[in-house]
């Protein structure tokens, strides 16, 4: 969501794929399976979320499969009410 933050967070779309062609040297990538994937969207579901929460559970679903010990978003009320399990670990930048 680099260039769809409001101002002053937006990055231009230049901008944006230099920053994901950087750091995508420096983290490791964790994939969910098709169950996976469909019980985050599920757990979501249940909750009575959707939109762009829909990007956050399934960001949270791969912290939690990677066994993330922080997780860091802009968005700490959305991610603390999908995974409330993972409060502690989630923080602002």
């Amino acid at each position: 969501m680099l260039t769809g933050r409001p101002h002053p967070f937006r990055v231009a779309p230049v901008d944006a794929a230099r920053i994901v062609a950087h750091t995508s040297k420096r983290f490791r990538f964790i994939s969910l399976t098709a169950s996976e994937y469909v019980a985050a969207i599920d757990g979501l579901a249940g909750l009575g979320h959707s939109g762009g929460m829909i990007y956050d559970a399934l960001i949270l679903a791969c912290a939690r499969k990677a066994k993330a010990t922080r997780i860091y978003t802009l968005n700490q009320r959305h991610f603390r009410l999908i995974a409330p399990d993972l409060s502690s670990r989630i923080v602002e930048p």
